[in-house]
């Protein structure tokens, strides 16, 4: 009777293109070498064109380490020129991509023309994150977790809260003691211990979150509006604001910064809610603020979201201990951090030995070859 031995191997692609993000420019680009070096594979890390300098140090550092350059290159620059030229480049074996949606679809796109081998794209993208907080939510911890969810880092996180979701029943005093928090809040120089909210990336970001708020003060009303640290005037500033909406169709695609906007719902329409947050087609990270297991429960079962967040923020995943990474708008997965993200930097490779043609050491030969 024939006895057949299976023996699997995962080896590396080749080279990887990591393309990373400037809001988390040490974590996330050491994060995306690190795993596809450790998988097998050479790298070439091109990190956003905003942050060139953190970048360098840090493969500097992988160099200082014992890390062959040979394995590891740096190439910044645009991502419409250096990105695209190393996107399309027919070395390439596979991308890691963190960064807006649209870059993830010309990504995709470009990998789709190019021809050849199909490549992997494991791509984690932004949301329109939301946090549903019905009527037995504890006030206090709501809005201290709407406040850091929403304004810490300046709202520059792609997990970072963009509507909130208030039950009707408390809706007018959550909101107020909302405000009230708001007005605590220190802006400006990051340098100082005292502040809270620094500033954003750059002279874009803060036109584009001008032009939004801008636009919010003709169609929402204004629930509050931080004030900047006098006699500071040096940087890119957009104070946290927080909006009452009426109508969430305005909300066009992700804001990314701090600029909040509420929404309050009757208890009766959670279902209209929950596939309103579904219909938006994003699934990064998603909040619930209840005393009701089975309302928990039952908002989680039919939300299609990556990482859900319940009785507390919605920011700070650690990695290796809550896996990160979303699906749909948000990204193609597997998640950072996750038991199968280092499998998807590898190729898969099955010996299958009829054992009794070779005899007895045929998986020492299996090993070997």
């Amino acid at each position: 009777m024939n006895s057949i031995e299976v023996v699997r191997r995962m080896r590396g692609r080749g080279v990887i293109l990591c393309i990373s993000p400037w809001n988390f420019p040490l974590a996330i680009f050491t994060g995306q070498i690190a795993a596809a070096l450790v998988a097998g594979n050479a790298v070439i890390a091109k990190p956003a064109e905003q942050t060139p300098l953190i970048a360098a140090l840090a493969v500097k550092l992988f160099y200082e380490a014992g890390m062959p350059r040979a394995v590891l290159q740096l190439l910044p620059g645009k991502g419409e020129t250096v990105g695209k030229l190393l996107v399309e480049h027919k070395a390439t074996a596979g991308v890691m991509f963190t960064g807006s949606t649209e870059t993830a679809h010309i990504i995709h796109q470009s990998l789709a023309n190019r021809g050849g081998p199909i490549i992997p794209l494991i791509a984690e993208t932004g949301g329109m994150n939301a946090m549903i907080a019905d009527s037995t939510a504890l006030s206090e911890q709501l809005v201290r977790d709407v406040i850091v969810s929403a304004f810490g880092s300046a709202g520059q996180r792609c997990s970072a809260l963009r509507i909130l979701y208030v039950q009707e029943d408390i809706a007018d005093g959550v909101m107020e003691m909302l405000a009230g928090a708001m007005a605590e809040l220190s802006v400006g120089n990051p340098m100082l211990l005292s502040t809270d909210v620094g500033p954003v990336i750059d002279s874009d970001a803060e036109q584009m979150l001008f032009s939004h708020g801008e636009s919010m003060k003709k169609v929402a009303r204004l629930i509050y509006e931080c004030q900047k640290q006098p006699g500071f005037d040096y940087g890119h500033f957009i104070a946290p604001q927080a909006y009452e909406l009426t109508d969430v169709s305005v909300l066009k695609r992700e804001v990314f910064g701090p600029i909040l906007h509420v929404v309050r719902y009757a208890s009766q329409d959670l279902d209209k809610v929950i596939d309103q947050i579904n219909g938006f087609g994003y699934g990064l990270t998603f909040g619930i603020q209840s005393r009701i297991n089975s309302t928990v429960e039952y908002i989680q079962e039919r939300m299609n979201v990556g990482n859900i967040y319940v009785n507390r923020n919605m920011i700070g995943a650690v990695v290796g201990v809550q896996p990160f990474g979303g699906c749909g708008l948000s990204g193609t997965g597997p998640k950072a951090g996750g038991p199968h993200y280092l499998s998807r930097l590898c190729q898969e490779n099955t010996l299958t030995i009829d054992t009794t043609a070779v005899g007895g050491n045929a998986s020492l030969m299996a090993m070997e070859e």
